[in-house]
């Protein structure tokens, strides 16, 4: 099987100020190569598909950095070259498209909104993408099959006002249509929007003491709740969207690399018990938390096999409950089927 040429692309870079030592040297890694992209694991691992390999055609990756999930199970995927690529619950690859703008970099933040009960203003009835386009300060909205939303965009000038952003790391929104978008580098906040794109309130602020942030890297909303990954302070926040600006009402982790710790979380996924599934870039792994942050348990550790994974960005749930894990440097996306 010939391989497509790739060529080198540029990092994405944690927050200056406390990240750029956790980045190792780009090493070559190992491809899968099953003939149709995916190999069935067997046996009693808890990785059930592994599938993706390095490279610029449809079905292959270069460092993907986002990864979301439709309520059909369809898996939407982001990586360095721009390309949004959208595949089935299995791996097979339907269809791509790519951001109107990737010179000055690529999208590391995808969401899907929720679809408003009938009545409700100023909601859609079919799911948006909400791409938080990071280097151009501006969340972009696109449908399921890739027609960009001109109207529905936020930002898109960099600054520190309301409506302005730095580097944007990830937008969501809540069931009543209002938008969060979490951003890094000269503001370390997040911004709450109308389902207009007007602008409500701001907080956060640059900093390791509670309500600041150091690059909040994944946002997730989980009924009145948003959860925050709050990357390089190595922790999980919690605020309750009840009020105009939300309060505070959970925060826990601490750095390091045994079980239970924390090192640079990058995303989170919410199971339909109340576990958190982080992703940890730093630790390379998977854990499972209580939402009071009691460890769980423990999946992945660092190399290229299936089962272990290379400085992963990602992971989300299906509507069976299984996981998926957007392996970043192996160029591959791991479906476990227990954490």
């Amino acid at each position: 099987m010939s391989m497509t040429n790739a060529y080198p692309v540029r990092e994405e870079r944690p927050n200056r100020r406390k990240c750029l030592a956790t980045w190792a040297a780009a090493l070559s890694v190992p491809l899968i190569l099953p003939t149709t992209g995916c190999v069935s694991t067997g046996g009693p691992s808890p990785v059930d598909l592994v599938w993706g390999r390095r490279g610029l055609s449809d079905g292959r990756f270069l460092k993907p950095r986002a990864i979301t999930i439709d309520p059909d199970d369809n898996l939407y995927i982001v990586d360095t070259t721009g390309r949004i690529q959208v595949f089935d619950v299995d791996g097979n690859h339907l269809r791509t498209w790519k951001v109107p703008d990737t010179a000055n970099g690529r999208p590391t933040g995808l969401s899907f909104d929720k679809p408003g009960d009938p009545g409700e203003a100023n909601r859609s009835s079919e799911p948006r993408l909400l791409v938080a386009d990071t280097h151009y300060y501006r969340m972009l909205v696109f449908s399921p099959d890739g027609e960009l939303q001109d109207d529905q965009q936020i930002g898109g000038v960099s600054g520190s006002a309301g409506g302005e952003f730095a580097f944007v790391t990830d937008a969501v929104s809540d069931r009543q249509g209002n938008v969060y978008i979490g951003e890094y580098g000269a503001s370390d906040r997040i911004q709450k929007f109308s389902a207009d794109g007007e602008f409500i309130a701001s907080w956060g602020g640059t900093g390791e003491a509670p309500g600041r942030f150091l690059r909040p890297q994944s946002l997730v909303i989980d009924g009145e709740t948003l959860w925050i990954a709050d990357a390089c302070n190595h922790r999980i926040v919690r605020y309750d969207l009840n009020d105009e600006t939300p309060q505070m009402i959970g925060i826990w982790g601490d750095e390091g690399k045994s079980p239970g710790k924390l090192h640079y979380p990058y995303d989170l996924a919410i199971d339909r018990d109340g576990t958190v599934l982080v992703c940890e870039y730093g630790n390379q792994r998977i854990q499972r938390f209580t939402a009071e942050g009691e460890l769980v348990g423990v999946w992945g550790s660092p190399g290229h096999d299936p089962g272990q994974l290379y400085q992963p960005w990602g992971v989300v749930l299906d509507s069976s409950g299984r996981a998926h894990v957007l392996d970043s440097n192996n160029h591959r996306v791991q479906r476990v089927t227990a954490i």
